[in-house]
């Protein structure tokens, strides 16, 4: 039995894209122990994911902070992997190789790797394409990297549905981003919820904890559970029995897009859609330079194309 590493730091949108290409490693080392070296916020995720064993928490502690980094080079060298397939590819990582896995075999993008990404302009491909470029430089056989399945993310949430009121079929708005990015976020999410519900449609919106003011404002139920909030798993359980989605660029759309939901997803200049592999069979974009820009009645329009296919 061989030690595998897989290194995935985030974000979480990353994280939920990067399933396909775990599950093609586990295809290749089905009787090694396979490890994954990840951030706090993504721990419970891995260590749900049938294709793992073991999960290690790194810190991300700033490098000046020589003490934690000698702690976390420690533990790496301990574990004594035999194979590392970095799909972070960062500065951060690569320094990783270099002061602590020089002498194991490395498919990542660090200067030296055993297994060294081909690719000549790496940024400028879709995330997708780029792992399975590199799994495939490293000899492995590729079937799930260009198509992730996070299914097994999915709770049963039907007793948090139903104290909620919600019942299906319903339409699901994701309408946050990252606080660092409210370019992302299209400002139209009430007006769409009111004139969806005028059709006879019921809303849901299910907040992470930064986004209750923005979603208290959209008309609608809110899905909060006990706790205040849900969490990805029963988000990934809500998005399950949802008839639509439509969502910003954001990692909670890259759940419903890669759990098998169908939805829309809102993109404005920051990013292109096709870079992030977003867009799947099931879940479809709407590109526009500026989201401040884009009319209700185009996102209406495709909603009602989708749904009636339903």
């Amino acid at each position: 039995m061989r030690r595998i590493l897989i290194i995935k730091h985030g974000a979480f949108g990353d994280v939920i894209q990067s399933e396909g290409a775990i599950r093609d490693i586990r295809e290749n080392h089905a009787n090694d122990n396979i490890t994954v070296l990840t951030t706090p916020p993504y721990r419970r995720i891995f260590e749900r994911c049938p294709w793992i064993n073991h999960v290690l928490v790194d810190p991300r502690a700033p490098r000046w902070r020589l003490d934690k980094m000698c702690t976390l080079r420690q533990m790496l060298k301990t574990q004594k992997f035999d194979m590392v397939y970095d799909l972070q590819n960062s500065s951060r990582t690569a320094s990783y190789f270099r002061w602590c896995f020089k002498d194991t075999d490395w498919s990542g993008s660090a200067k030296g790797a055993s297994h060294p990404v081909r690719l000549k302009n790496p940024k400028k491909v879709k995330s997708l394409d780029r792992m399975a470029s590199q799994l495939k430089d490293a000899g492995l056989t590729i079937c799930y990297s260009l198509r992730p399945d996070v299914s097994w993310m999915a709770d049963d949430v039907g007793t948090l549905m139903a104290e909620a009121g919600v019942k299906p079929p319903f339409i699901l708005l994701i309408p946050g981003s990252s606080s660092r990015h409210p370019q992302k976020r299209w400002p139209y999410y009430a007006e769409l919820a009111k004139r969806l519900m005028d059709e006879g449609f019921q809303i849901v919106t299910a907040p992470g904890p930064d986004e209750m003011d923005l979603a208290d404002k959209i008309p609608g139920i809110v899905l909060k559970g006990p706790r205040g909030f849900i969490n990805w798993f029963e988000l990934a359980g809500v998005m399950k029995q949802a008839a639509f989605i439509v969502g910003n660029d954001t990692g909670p759309s890259h759940l419903a897009a890669h759990i098998g939901a169908p939805g829309l997803a809102l993109f404005g200049a920051h990013t292109t859609a096709e870079r992030t592999g977003i867009e799947r069979e099931n879940f479809s974009v709407i590109e526009v330079v500026d989201l401040a820009n884009l009319p209700v009645a185009r996102v209406l329009d495709e909603i009602h194309l989708r749904v009636g296919a339903i």
